[in-house]
């Protein structure tokens, strides 16, 4: 456990990390402050900060299971002690973390009689278990079980509700839950008289050991930030589409021009090495080109205009935003 004094800075506005521990391996706490803040600027803050915490933060998790054993989800197996309902709820609780997006594949397969673990999981190299000793299933004589897995990343907006649509091919979904961060509090002390009453706001987060409070802190202010980036510039783009809503065109060149300018201009850069995270594309954009397995920057040069107009919740002006940042950054 790590614990700080608290000390209060009177000009520049500064957070910092005063209490940080470890619980165990699925239980992250850490203890957060900012400061000076006006009278109600905490609580502003605060709210929107545990709002974020809750909602806007991505996870890994186990969303369906399938075993040719099974039956039913509410049958039981012989030679299991656990019935199928509980050994699916035993594999919602294993906590994953990793960056993958879209889907991959897992599987557990063992003989009996013994116990079954997470650290019988079968995952990809992308994928890291957190805690090795969560329990699956009890198998009290000589089978063999065999599972496979699906596993999935998803914004932690709450839960991945099962229907019946879901129940095909025998496997059967599993309730996750897109929730790392499992608590956030915030509390506000206000110090000074009269005019020059200021306020300190404290932040504590608690997590599932995905993620360490301090990653969860970033990845939410980030995602809060990009929310009103639009704003700044709302009058603007609203000249540009009534000037310009008949004559949205795509750009005269295309990203295999762009590749082979970048590589003329460019020849030591290892694009394999240059990851779209440092681009600092806006999140929407940044969590589409993800799921469509676009991690680098040689992923995104290696797709032109078609390709990425093909990519669900694309649009023209998405694509004319990525040829901006690119420019930018190069």
């Amino acid at each position: 456990m790590v614990r700080e004094k608290v000390t209060v800075s009177t000009r520049t506005l500064e957070w910092k990390c005063v209490e940080s521990r470890a619980d165990s391996k699925r239980l992250y706490y850490g203890r957060f402050i900012l400061s000076p803040l006006m009278k109600g600027q905490a609580d502003t803050i605060g709210i929107a900060m545990r709002r974020a915490l809750l909602g806007e933060i991505e996870a890994t998790c186990i969303t369906r299971a399938k075993s040719e054993k099974i039956p039913h989800e509410y049958s039981t197996i012989v030679g299991i002690q656990e019935s199928v309902h509980e050994i699916l709820m035993n594999l919602k609780k294993v906590v994953l973390r990793s960056h993958l997006y879209g889907t991959r594949n897992a599987s557990i397969c063992v003989s009996g009689p013994g116990y079954i673990t997470a650290q019988d999981i079968i995952s990809p190299a992308s994928v890291e278990i957190v805690d090795h000793t969560q329990h699956i299933a009890s198998l009290t004589e000589p089978i063999d079980l065999c599972i496979e897995l699906q596993i999935q990343r998803n914004r932690g907006c709450g839960y991945g509700i099962k229907t019946p649509n879901n129940f095909k091919d025998g496997s059967y979904p599993i309730d996750a839950v897109f929730m790392p961060v499992r608590n956030a509090n915030h509390s506000i002390h206000s110090y000074g008289n009269g005019n020059e009453k200021q306020e300190i706001l404290f932040l504590e987060i608690w997590t599932n050991g995905s993620l360490t409070p301090n990653e969860a802190l970033h990845e939410a202010s980030r995602n809060l930030i990009n929310l009103f980036i639009p704003f700044l510039h709302g009058e603007e783009e609203n000249v540009k589409l009534e000037d310009n809503q008949h004559t949205l065109t795509l750009p005269l060149f295309t990203f295999h021009d762009r590749l082979a300018k970048l590589r003329k201009n460019k020849k030591e850069i290892a694009f394999k090495s240059i990851f779209i995270d440092q681009l600092e594309l806006p999140p929407r954009i940044y969590t589409c080109l993800k799921r469509s397995n676009i991690h680098t920057l040689l992923d995104l040069l290696n797709n032109n205009q078609e390709d990425l107009m093909k990519i669900e919740h694309f649009d023209i002006e998405d694509v004319k935003e990525i040829f901006g940042f690119l420019e930018k950054y190069f």
